[in-house]
């Protein structure tokens, strides 16, 4: 069973990847092929046929930038040497799995306990994998490491928009930031230097904003014309001003970038826009799920369509489910393992987390990617050599969902309808194709100090000893 994405097809629709740099680099606006739910082998070689080339372009700038669950076995892992090196890791979820809000989630503490050392070190490579990103690395890092009670690094830590650091084309761009947080310290940190927030943009053109009355401007004022045009968007994560940001993104959009001249018609190809966190929903402290960036790229998409009859294109969408988000945590993993000196390839990684669109999705759509890796070469495939390529040694990924967050396991399937619908409700982006197969969980479990047990009963490597 498939279904399309909501709204018509896009006309350059996108893997949840970069566009412009997987299947386009040189050229700058890129196309990246749509995954189609079809059940086929072919339909899956197409689909991901552009990912290929990711692995070796990103592996640099990895380098160059340094971005749980479970019930443990009862006496901890024992990894701590090289003839002991585990031969598999963790990708965790933050959101649901191991917080609820400001709340750790006890069954965290308790699985950290046993993955965590007498020195304070992880027995695994782990990294969490986290779709906020209204939030610097950094901060973030220290967040987890008061909660959870021992060290967590910052290239332990992948936000949503982590993979923008390698969109280098667009880097020396003017650039419209959107989002909350340290906007402009996020954005210098992925790499992009010369950027506007929403709210500089409204200052310089205050006649834009209008939803609310208290906010207009009590005299008109006079129109800039020394304001440098605007060459790109950043969407980073969900606004607080939902109207004042989609209008003066609109704005800019509509006017090529320059919002205080308008044009008679609309350019398209519109501006390059990168956006990060599709997640519809997320869950914090209240019992039901709360509204994500996806719910507001929703709005922004449904908007672009209806004032222009196209659609909003995406040079690159990231954060999970994007299969670039997965690869980039893949090589931190690797890094991570490197350090500690463990010497046997990490062949395995186990993604945990509270959202089947998001966590289970991007977990098995990065799955099939290995698999194709691994049965066709496709990562040789690509841009004609533009770039350094490294071979993975990862061979699978495997999804574990938990129900301390978005899942609900007393509510309807999520591949399942609802009563009174046809089809069950997708909650995915609208460049992801509809697919049962690839929201159903490698395992399920009640929290993440279930699933790390489930990791030892069911799929640990016989050759990784345990203390």
């Amino acid at each position: 069973m498939s279904r399309a994405p909501i709204g018509p097809r896009a006309p350059r629709p996108l893997i949840g990847c970069a566009a412009g740099t997987w299947a386009g680099t040189a050229a700058g606006r890129g196309d990246c092929l749509h995954v189609r739910a079809t059940g086929g082998r072919m339909a899956v070689l197409r689909s991901l046929a552009a990912v290929g080339a990711a692995p070796g372009l990103w592996w640099g700038a990895a380098r160059a930038a340094a971005g749980l669950r479970g019930r443990c076995p009862r006496r901890g892992y024992a990894a701590d040497s090289a003839q002991s090196a585990p031969t598999f890791g963790f990708l965790l979820d933050i959101d649901g799995v191991l917080v609820r809000g400001h709340r750790v989630i006890p069954a965290a503490l308790e699985a950290f306990r046993r993955l965590v050392n007498s020195h304070g070190q992880l027995r695994v490579p782990v990294v969490f994998v986290t779709n906020a990103g209204n939030i610097l690395q950094q901060s973030k890092a220290q967040e987890l490491s008061a909660l959870l009670g021992f060290k967590v690094e910052p290239d332990q830590v992948i936000l949503s928009h982590s993979p923008m650091k390698l969109f280098s084309q667009y880097h020396n761009k003017r650039m419209l930031v959107s989002g909350q947080g340290p906007l402009v310290e996020n954005a210098r940190v992925l790499g992009f230097e010369n950027v506007v927030t929403v709210d500089e943009l409204r200052m310089a053109f205050p006649v834009l904003d209008m939803v609310d009355l208290q906010r207009r401007p009590k005299t008109t004022p006079l129109l800039r014309n020394d304001f440098p045009a605007i060459e790109g968007v950043l969407l980073l994560g969900e606004p607080i001003r939902w109207e004042t940001s989609l209008q003066l993104i609109m704005d800019v959009l509509l006017s090529n970038g320059n919002p205080g001249t308008g044009l008679a018609t609309a350019p398209y190809p519109h501006l390059p826009v990168l956006a990060s966190n599709m997640d519809l929903l997320w869950m914090a402290e209240a019992r039901m799920p709360r509204f994500g960036h996806g719910t507001f790229l929703l709005c922004l998409e449904t908007i672009y369509r209806k004032m222009t009859g196209k659609e909003l294109q995406y040079e690159g969408l990231m954060g999970k489910p994007s299969v670039l988000t997965y690869q980039y945590a893949e090589d931190l993993i690797r890094q991570q393992a490197e350090r500690r000196g463990w010497v046997a390839p990490i062949r395995k990684l186990y993604a945990i987390g509270d959202n089947p669109m998001s966590d289970v999705y991007g977990a098995n759509l990065f799955h099939k990617y290995l698999q194709m890796v691994k049965h066709d070469g496709a990562e040789k495939q690509g841009a004609g050599g533009l770039w350094r390529q490294r071979p993975s040694a990862t061979q699978s990924c495997a999804s574990i969902l938990v129900c301390t967050g978005v899942y609900n396991p007393k509510g309807p399937e999520p591949t399942q309808p609802v009563q009174g619908a046809e089809e069950a409700p997708f909650h995915g982006h609208r460049d992801f194709s509809f697919s049962p197969g690839l929201m159903e969980a490698s395992h399920i479990v009640n929290d993440v100090n279930e699933a790390d047990g489930k990791v030892k009963a069911v799929v640990l490597n016989p050759t990784f000893t345990m203390a």
